[in-house]
């Protein structure tokens, strides 16, 4: 566990790196890391909304800090490739934050993220079809790699006009982005990851140089390239690979809700409210970060400049002030769609509506492939401050 106090706390079931639930946290508590740095844990959903909409007292600066300090040789490798991620999108407290989200925004504009609905349900209904053929054989398939782990990378690709890279390595390097920058890692495994994490960044740069869509209005904009690459290093990121996440925990967590499956099937639950209940219960972020930038108090607790925050935006959505059944997967229950899934405040998730879309899209049309399916091998999510990162989800008839 990345948070030793965590293991150690007697009323804890799961840490937030597992996702897993956890009962009677207090609001905020004191924890130290793996490598012995103290960090404030908050878990309450008015705290951790309170801290998330005030940038000013609590700033974004830490957001993508190694949580494994990097050793010499691993920022070597980096430098090498001439790494860098200047402040664009989640770590961005200046001036130039809201102009960048804009761009981004647009990109990913409600309206042009409904024009891909009838093509993604399209090419689900054709997946679906094809695993549903396999499992009648009574072989087993693989949810995540066959239906979930690059449908938002393609749809992203559509929306912000990306270069034809291949697919498995565009899914490749945001795993190890999410490994090397939020996971407990040794030596060895840094380096390792510095190398992928670079030499992907490399191309990157090409891309912001010459690229169309996103790239080209970020130049337009007057944006030097270390941002327009810092913008699209974090896009492809949080943009695809946590929403692929999302979709492989959504579904496993429906193999295991046959009433909802039903209420799917014949009308009485939407899948949009699925979805919301979804990310309350099962968020593929788990945690953020903040750091204060003055001395102040939260929820009791004095708070000085430069303490680390962790936000804890899973228990946040178990907050029973806040939603009727915190341990129960009832959609569209009081409370469910007030999650943190998406954060709030200036840095809230730009592609949120990007990420619903997709989710009830896959939810509608993948429903009747889960009815009278046994779970076979679960997600497997490793250890991480923040991403859940299931690998696989194996399921038969």
């Amino acid at each position: 566990m990345l948070f030793r106090s965590w293991e150690q706390a007697p009323t804890a079931t799961a840490g937030p790196g597992a996702g897993g639930g956890v009962t009677r946290w207090p609001d905020v508590a004191r924890v130290t890391d793996h490598v012995g740095v103290e960090h404030l844990l908050v878990t309450r959903h008015a705290l951790v909304r309170q801290v998330l909409a005030d940038p000013d007292t609590f700033r974004p600066d830490n957001a993508l800090d190694a949580v494994t300090p990097m050793p010499v040789a691993a920022l070597r490798v980096l430098a090498a490739h001439r790494f860098r991620l200047p402040p664009t999108l989640a770590n961005n407290g200046s001036v130039s934050h809201p102009e960048i989200r804009a761009l981004v925004a647009e990109a990913l504009h409600p309206s042009r993220v409904a024009a891909q609905r009838d093509w993604l349900a399209t090419l689900v209904r054709q997946r679906v079809a094809e695993l549903s053929a396999t499992l009648d054989t009574g072989a087993p398939v693989d949810l995540h790699a066959g239906l979930c782990a690059d449908l938002p990378l393609l749809v992203l690709a559509r929306l912000v006009d990306l270069p034809d890279a291949p697919v498995t390595a565009v899914k490749e390097f945001a795993r190890a982005a999410l490994e090397l920058f939020w996971a407990p890692l040794d030596a060895d495994r840094q380096q390792a990851l510095a190398t992928e994490v670079g030499r992907f960044h490399r191309l990157l740069r090409e891309f912001a140089a010459t690229g169309d869509g996103l790239a080209a209005a970020l130049r337009a904009a007057g944006h030097p390239p270390d941002v327009v690459v810092g913008a699209l290093f974090f896009l492809l990121v949080a943009g695809q690979e946590t929403t692929s996440q999302f979709l492989t925990l959504l579904l496993h967590r429906l193999t295991g809700e046959p009433a909802v499956l039903a209420g799917l099937r014949d009308g009485s639950v939407s899948a949009a409210d699925v979805v919301e209940e979804g990310l309350r219960l099962e968020p593929p972020i788990v945690t953020w970060r903040r750091i204060a930038a003055v001395d102040t108090t939260l929820g009791g607790a004095v708070v000085r400049a430069g303490t680390s925050v962790v936000l804890w935006l899973a228990r946040a959505g178990r907050d029973p002030a806040v939603v009727q059944s915190p341990d129960e997967f009832r959609p569209g229950q009081r409370g469910s769609r007030r999650h943190l899934a998406f954060g709030a405040g200036a840095h809230r998730c730009v592609g949120d509506q990007l990420a619903r879309m997709e989710a009830t899209t896959l939810v509608s049309e993948a429903a009747p492939l889960l009815t009278g399916v046994r779970v076979v091998r679960p997600p497997h999510c490793p250890d991480n401050l923040t991403f859940r990162m299931p690998d696989t989800f194996v399921v038969r008839r």
